[in-house]
Formats: structure tokens, sequence, C-alpha cells
């Protein structure tokens, strides 16, 4: 495509990405300077589309950005009142005290939110300020400068035919030019990587790891209801197979969220997280809850768990990498939202005092100061050592030594331990095959427990089968060759919405990919043990449909 002709418009600061950390940007630039001319692009249907409800907030980024949202009439309506954390085994529990936890932990003056219904509210504010935001357009390439610098990002571009050639209805985009672009994708953003591979931005950090999260909202008993609830579970179903976890969350109108966390880093190609996930509601503790009640909703995104010692340089000419793009969650609080937020305000703040000073397409590198050195930084530090202790000596271990590592960090302000590395990526974790057993899992009952198409049928998601795949295999025999004859087929089982089949495995295997069933969540782009398969942004509006919840 690259005869092809667009055209362009200019902005001050591009933004890819309406979530919480490109709409803080945005709003941000304008609370400075509201003769600035920004834009957010976003590839989902609507803001919020591609957000799947649920999510326990720390206020403190609205606090920094906006600090009259209560006023302003944000939607966060449930206050949590109470913190409850179990260890389950297969039929029983443990209570786990909240006394000895670090005051980190403590979910007091936080908030159980649909952060779908937070960005479109968010989304209201920045448009309100003069901010331009096009929801369905989907950022398919970068625009590079004359001197290599991030000039901009195509937008738009519809009517590509399942070969790759221009469609009787193709329409070329437009190309968004600005004197910083901001990318706020999100997880494993195909933008993203691209910038962090042109200039090796992640040559110093350690490789970034990730988990596979997923999500059912569901209506309960009213009688079983306590709104404001928090419920966090670790051990059962996943025990010694994988690192992980589960949440409950009880919001407004008797639902309840209820999540799901395998962490992408383990070594049975044979587990198959979403039945993981599926068997996990089964628990007494959990079946209790849910009997009797009605599934919503369902969705899946991968999460960024690397911490502070994975998160890459983010900054590079022109270009700005926001939140999940450089990976600010916080792990043992399963909270990401606000550090997003503080990251965009921080950009923000960044570009506007380089335009105020007649500069553009350089490297923000106050930004990238303040992320390290300021309430960002400061979070993630403390937590940094949980997840590589988790990942090497397993869930007692980071409990004990983790829980020691974050009091220290929260006391005295450093760790015994130094900073632990976490080696290899979560791909090159898999292990072969030959050296694993397959593992049986129960057949979902259709009541607490569902097969994955049926489940997928929840998340809306919808994909123009007139469009090339947008999940692309850089060798195709490799997925045969290594993937299923090395490692039995992985693909078929870390994948939540089914994209991956193999058919005919009696003969010549082929692999199959129904990319219309893709949720977004980027996990094969992730966990694939040869790294041969590469997510691609489909066409903007694409994907989930998440509800207004």
């Amino acid at each position: 495509m690259t005869d092809t002709q667009r055209e362009t418009m200019e902005y001050d600061v591009v933004i890819v990405g309406a979530g919480p950390a490109g709409l803080s940007a945005a709003i941000r630039l304008k609370q400075l300077d509201a003769d600035l001319e920004v834009v957010v692009l976003e590839k989902g249907s609507e803001v919020g589309a591609h957000i799947l409800s649920g999510a326990v907030l720390d206020p403190c980024g609205l606090d920094a950005l906006i600090p009259d949202w209560k006023e302003k009439g944000a939607p966060l309506n449930v206050p949590v009142k109470d913190d409850n954390f179990y260890l389950l085994g297969e039929e029983g529990k443990v209570r786990v005290p909240n006394w000895p936890m670090p005051p980190l932990m403590n979910n007091h003056g936080n908030y159980i939110v649909s952060m779908g219904n937070v960005c479109r509210w968010m989304a209201e504010q920045a448009e309100e300020l003069g901010v331009e935001i096009f929801p369905g357009m989907a950022c398919s390439e970068i625009v590079w400068g004359e001197n290599g610098e991030v000039k901009g990002v195509v937008a738009g571009e519809f009517g590509i035919a399942p070969d790759g050639t221009k469609g009787d209805g193709y329409e070329p985009g437009m190309e968004l030019h600005g004197k910083y672009v901001f990318l706020g994708e999100g997880v494993r953003g195909s933008l993203s990587k691209q910038v962090i591979a042109k200039y090796e931005l992640d040559k110093e950090s350690e490789p970034q790891k990730y988990g596979l999260g997923m999500k059912e909202i569901w209506e309960i008993d009213p009688e079983k209801h306590r709104e404001g609830s928090v419920t966090h579970t670790m051990g059962w179903p996943l025990n010694k197979n994988a690192g992980g976890g589960s949440f409950i969350y009880h919001l407004e109108n008797n639902q309840v969220y209820v999540g799901f966390v395998v962490h992408l880093n383990y070594e049975n190609p044979y587990l198959y997280p979403y039945m993981e996930f599926q068997r996990f509601k089964h628990h007494p503790l959990v079946a209790e809850l849910l009997e009797g009640g009605k599934r919503l909703a369902y969705g899946a995104r991968a999460i960024s768990e690397g911490g502070y010692q994975s998160m890459p340089k983010m900054v590079a000419p022109g270009v700005a990498l926001l939140g999940c793009s450089v990976g600010m969650v916080n792990v043992p609080r399963i909270k990401g939202n606000h550090n997003a937020m503080l990251s965009g305000k921080a950009a923000a703040e960044a570009a506007h005092a380089a335009l105020r000073d007649g500069r553009s397409a350089d490297e923000l590198s106050d930004y990238e100061t303040e992320v390290r050195g300021g309430a960002i930084g400061d979070d993630l530090k403390k937590v940094r050592n949980v997840k590589p202790l988790w990942s090497k000596y397993g869930l007692n271990a980071s409990l004990a030594l983790g829980g020691f590592d974050m009091w220290t960090n929260s006391l005295f302000g450093a760790s015994v331990l130094g900073t632990i590395k976490h080696g290899k990526s979560d791909a090159e974790a898999t292990g072969k095959a030959e050296k694993f057993k397959p593992i049986d899992y129960p057949k979902p009952d259709g009541k607490l427990s569902f097969d994955r198409l049926t489940n997928v049928s929840f998340a809306m998601t919808n994909h123009e089968e007139s469009q090339p795949a947008h999940l692309k295999l850089k060798d195709p025999k490799v997925q045969v060759d290594v993937d299923y004859r090395e490692f039995a087929g992985p693909s078929q089982r870390y994948c939540p919405a089914g994209v991956y089949e193999f058919v005919d495995t009696d003969s010549d295997p082929k692999f199959v990919i129904n990319f219309q069933n893709c949720v977004h969540c980027k996990t094969c782009d992730i966990k694939d043990p040869a790294q041969n398969i590469v997510w691609t942004t489909p066409q903007g509006g694409d994907g989930p449909n998440y509800p207004n919840m």
C-alpha cells in the first residue's frame, strides 16, 4: 500500500487509544492550553467498546487530573466496603487476615467501577474541552518522518480484500500528523511494538511478563449480593500448574464481576486457561454465590505483569508510550488504571512544555523522568519483586517473601532483595509436550460453566469477514512443525476465544485461524512458543462490543 495517496490532517498531539491513559493525556493538554489541537483515535466502535467492565479503581489518578470529579458526575458509585482474601483448596478455603498485609494492599478509599463507563465519562470531559475523538478509527501504520522520527499514524483504512489487495469499497484512510504522537494502545499494542523494536527501547529492561485475565459479569440473587465487597483468591484450581488467582467484585444492581487471571509463564503446554476459569466457578465459595444467577457478558485481555524492571524506555523522537503500552500494572494490587491516568497526565505536561518552548518531534525526556521518579515509579518499585518471586519459587514463597519485601519497601524505601530479574519471556517458558501429560478438564455444565464459543458470543465480538485476517503467521509451516508437533498445539488452548484449531490431525494437520472470534486479548502474540503469530489491528470498529454496564 506504499503507493496509496491519503489526505493529511495536522495536530499538535495525536493520541492513539481512548483508554484511561490516552483520555487523561487529552484532557490535561486542553487544561493546560485550550488552543492546542488534540485528537484521540479509538479502534473500538465507541469509547469503552473494547473495555470489559469491572475493576477496583484507586482514584488518585482522577484526583490529580480532575479534582472535582465527584461534582462532575464521574461514575464512581460503589466504594469498597470490605476486603476478603482466601487460599483455596478443591473444596475448602482458608481466610488470610488483612492485618499482616502491607498498607498498599488496603482497598479503603477505592471504588468498584465499570472502566468502560469511566472512559465514556472521561471522553465527555475531553470533548467539552475541545478534544476531537474519532471512534472506529483503527491505526494501522506509523508515519515516519525524514529523520526517522514518528510523524503520525494512518487511521481509518477500510476495504482491503482478504488477499491484501484493495477491494471495490476501498477507503485509504488518513494520515494524522502530530508534533508529538502518544501511543496508549494498551497491552502489547501493535504500533508500540514497532516503536520499541525500531528504537530498541527494551534493550536495558527485563522481558515484559503477562497474565491472561478472563472476566464474566453476572446478575445474582439479591439476597447474596453485597455491594462494595471485594474478594481475591489464590491456589486451586491452578495450584502448581501456573501462577494466578481470581477476583470477585460486587457492584450495583445485583451484579458481580467474576474474574480469573493465569500468569502466562506456565510451562505445561496442555494447560487450558479458559477451562481453569470455568472449573474455578464450581468451587463452593463461587458456586454458592452464582447459583440461580445469570451471566451477562464475557471477555478477556492480557495484563502486563513485569512491573518496574520490565518497563522499556518510553520515549523516542516524536513519540511517547503511555500506560499499559509501557506496563504500569501493580501486580499484587491488580491495579493499573490509576497509573495509566497519571502517565497520560505526565506525558501531556511534558509535551505542553516542549510545545511552549517551540520544540517538536524530539524525545520528551521529562515524561520519562516523571514516570520513573514520581508517583508511578514509587508505586511500582515497592512491589517489583512480587512477580519474579512467585515465578521462581511459587505461591507460598511469594506470599511470605513478597509480603516481607513490600513491607520493607513501604517502611524503609528499600529492599534487602534488591531487584530480582524475570529471566525468560513467557513464550520461552513454555515446555515441550513430551515432558508433560494432558490435563483432563470437566465438561462445562451450561449453568455455572460454559463452553468457550458460547461464552465468546457474550463478548459481542464481530469482524468483517471480507478483510484479511488480522492474526498473521510469519511462517505458516512453523505452526504445524513447532506449535503442533513439538508443543502439542497450545494455541488451541491458550486462546480464550477459540480462534485457533488444528484440523485433519489424523493425516496432515492444518492450522485454522477463526479470526472472527478474536476478543483482542493478544495472548497469541505473547505466548506462542515460536513467536510465529503476530497480532495486528483489524478494521476500525471490529472486535468486541462490551455492554454498557
